[in-house]
């Protein structure tokens, strides 16, 4: 039957949100008849105006029982830009994670790829670089006049003045103003903006390979025994908990070279993009040409390009984060997830995935081995290898039986007594002092961004909280401005409390305030941070690695980016500045992410030929997690975690739905979420192995001026349930009480 007797097709409609998501019907004109195929992106009208909305091709229909059908307007692509697997993939995921079929197409897609007004959005990679155009004395008399009528235009020229050029996202961080701001000095003729180009592939630099490298026992045994899983063309899994050091990577790298050696191709997850560069420098180094990196740091048109390269077929190995588990690849042979306890593998915005259940569905499709890497893997992961649902490999010790670092407790407690107000302990300081002596490097890790936790008043306790979010602003030195972290919502920091007039005081510490306490400890020190604020740019995350290996600089400071995965000879120190920071939050997780991190970061310490130590500043030394961590015994913690989810019924003994209704009115939003139990309750009424709790605060009950209430379904995933809860969400969005609230279903949140 030749493609020309379709006369309908099946489209997943971009405008249909989750309540009448369905495939609709809509005729092929006769000119586009043998044009339209499954996997192409169309455009069509929908709804009472017939407004435009971008689609995407399901099937094709030869005769519709539909009299009356509207018409595909135009075809977007000429050839299909999703398979056959992909558009099955979408379908799954539309029923798992109760998101749209469309949605799951836009997670799929490079953001190059989607089309406006007909348009493709990806250009040339580009930075946008602002200057002034008159003389910087003109400049700084205009901000003068300026000031008072338009105080964010008077800030940029007060900035381009003392600065000359700088790029527009900086100056926008730097001054707190808005873009329209620089746009409007721009009509003005103030000042120009220059679009400076840059190559649009991520060009990678091959690593050196040790001469003589070879497998040790522990690693052939277990490389033999994955790649007898991969050999057998059925779908497998596999666990590979290996200490801090022992190389799972080499592991790794033999079990794709084989792979790839039968004609097949793999994929390799790293958690954060920070990690994307290195790893993706050693395949190169063993795969050449054949590498392919995608991660949401490169350009749009970077990533579409790497993206196009992949679906030719130019690529055997993709490595990547998250969204690259997409990748459009086919004969799948392995999918790797290192670190596969990071909850950046799982998305906060619809579809809310994990990459490990897409992972496990491609996997199934080309019988595939879907092997999880991991120094502590979730506690899922090993309770799924005790089940038998996983194949459990171990590597005990590290590569040529290095030393695990001893570890340092240094009690925060005595510091204070001892007069130590600072961030980083007595300790802490003499063992960098030696560091640097020896001309060793040190990294330190505090698990949180800025200059502070908060800024407050000692004499009323007074804090600036956010004026759209229910969370404190957090001081950014860099700037002089209170930032909150989810929104975004800034402004400039006072001294003085606005209450009664008392002085203010950062309280707790972040990576600027540890950064500005060590220059002062050591100055003249070449000291680096790596944070979300000083990674701001593309690919700058690999210029400061670059620059931390290369020029061999005494001190990295960072959050989790310097936690795990990175791999430096001449490190044989690191800092844990705050242990305490997530141990005491309210979630099942918080021992687990506490144990993990702390375990995480003490391995980056003495992975070459020189022995390294750690040392770990805590408020509770006497805590039995942290003693774990310390130790490096993850059997133990995962023996002691594994009893208290046993009592307390949490996951992995059972999974937990949350269903979240949201809205700017709040006690719109709590109606409506007991409408929703309400509902739930009668669909799910005689089931006796379920618990629903709530409606109660999201752990961050506002953010951006929108509340969210929560419900809490604690049962086992199934088909029913997960039918049960996006029927109750459909109903409930078509319900007029609940006008203005809109809800969502996430399983397993790791909020």
């Amino acid at each position: 039957m030749g493609l020309d007797s379709y006369g309908a097709a099946k489209i997943a409609v971009g405008a249909a949100v989750f309540s009448i998501d369905k495939p609709y019907e809509y005729g092929i004109p006769e000119h586009m008849r043998g044009g339209i195929v499954p996997g192409m992106r169309v455009s069509v009208p929908f709804g009472a105006g017939n407004r435009q909305s971008e689609g995407v091709v399901l099937a094709l229909v030869e005769n519709s029982p539909y009299p009356k059908l509207k018409y595909i307007t135009m075809a977007l692509d000429s050839e299909p830009v999703l398979s056959g697997e992909h558009i099955k993939l979408a379908i799954w995921m539309g029923e798992r994670f109760f998101c749209t079929v469309y949605d799951a197409f836009r997670a799929m897609l490079p953001a190059g790829m989607w089309f406006k007004d007909g348009r493709r959005r990806a250009g040339d990679k580009t930075v946008r670089i602002a200057a002034l155009n008159v003389p910087g004395e003109d400049a700084v008399e205009l901000a003068d006049r300026k000031r008072a009528r338009s105080p964010a235009q008077a800030a940029i020229l007060d900035l381009l003045a003392r600065e000359g050029r700088m790029a527009v996202s900086d100056i926008t961080y730097f001054t707190g103003v808005a873009q329209s701001s620089v746009k409007a000095l721009e009509k003005r003729g103030l000042i120009y903006i220059e679009h400076i180009q840059a190559p649009r592939r991520t060009e990678l630099k091959p690593a050196r390979i040790e001469e003589g490298f070879a497998l040790t026992g522990a690693q052939r045994d277990v490389f033999e025994q994955l790649d007898s899983l991969a050999r057998t063309g059925v779908a497998g899994a596999a666990l590979l908990y290996g200490v801090t050091g022992s190389g799972k990577t080499s592991v790794y790298i033999e079990t794709i070279k084989a792979v790839v050696g039968r004609g097949r191709t793999a994929i390799v997850l790293v958690p954060e993009i920070a990690l994307t560069p290195q790893l993706a420098n050693v395949f190169a180094a063993h795969f050449g040409d054949s590498v392919a990196v995608l991660h949401s740091a490169l350009a749009s048109g970077e990533r579409c390009d790497e993206w196009k390269r992949i679906r030719g077929g130019g690529a055997r190995v993709v490595v990547g984060t998250r969204s690259a588990i997409f990748a459009p690849v086919e004969n799948i042979g392995v999918i790797i997830l290192d670190e596969e306890q990071e909850y950046t593998y799982k998305s906060e915005n619809a579809p809310r995935y994990h990459a490990r259940d897409v992972a496990k569905y491609r996997c199934a499709r080309w019988g595939a081995l879907l092997l999880l890497g991991s120094a502590t893997p979730s506690v899922e992961s090993m309770y799924g290898a005790s089940a038998g649902r996983y194949k459990l490999l171990r590597l005990p010790a590290r590569y040529n039986e290095r030393a695990m670092p001893p570890v340092i407790i240094a009690d925060m407690k005595e510091e204070a007594r001892d007069g130590n107000a600072g961030s980083v302990s007595r300790v802490l300081e003499r063992e960098i002092r030696d560091n640097m002596e020896r001309g060793e490097q040190s990294i330190l890790f505090i698990n949180r961004r800025g200059a502070g936790t908060l800024i407050a008043c000692p004499e009323c306790g007074f804090t600036h909280m956010c004026a759209r979010c229910s969370v404190s602003m957090t001081y950014h030195s860099a700037n002089g401005r209170l930032m909150c972290h989810y929104c975004g919502y800034s402004v400039p920091a006072p001294r003085h409390c606005p209450k009664c007039g008392g002085r203010l005081r950062r309280v707790g510490a972040g990576t600027q305030s540890v950064e500005a306490e060590l220059r002062v400890l050591f100055p003249g020190a070449d000291i680096i941070r790596m944070d979300t604020d000083a990674v701001a740019g593309l690919n700058t995350h690999e210029a400061l690695l670059e620059r931390f290996l290369k020029e061999r600089a005494p001190l990295l400071v960072g959050t989790q980016m310097v936690a795990k995965g990175l791999d430096f000879e001449n490190v044989t120190l690191v800092g844990v500045v705050s242990a305490d920071m997530s141990l005491y939050m309210n979630d099942y997780r918080a021992h687990e992410r506490t144990f993990a991190l702390i375990t995480q970061v003490v391995g980056r310490s003495g992975r070459g030929g020189k022995p390294g130590r750690a040392v770990i500043q805590t408020f509770t030394p006497a805590n039995e997690v942290i003693r774990l961590a310390a130790r490096q015994d993850y059997d133990g913690f995962y023996a002691r975690e594994i009893k208290l989810r046993e009592i307390a019924g949490s996951p992995p003994m059972t999974d937990i739905f949350a269903i979240t209704a949201v809205g700017t009115d709040e006690g719109a939003v709590v109606r409506g979420c007991w409408r929703l139990r309400a509902a739930l309750e009668a669909y799910l009424r005689g089931e006796t192995d379920m618990k629903l709790l709530g409606p109660a605060p999201a752990p961050v009950v506002k953010i951006n001026d929108r509340f969210r209430y929560r419900l809490s379904l604690c049962c086992r995933d199934t088909k029913p349930v997960r039918e049960a809860v996006a029927h109750t969400i459909r109903q409930f969005t078509k319900d007029s009480r609940n006008r203005g609230v809109s809800a969502y279903a996430d399983i397993s949140p790791y909020e």
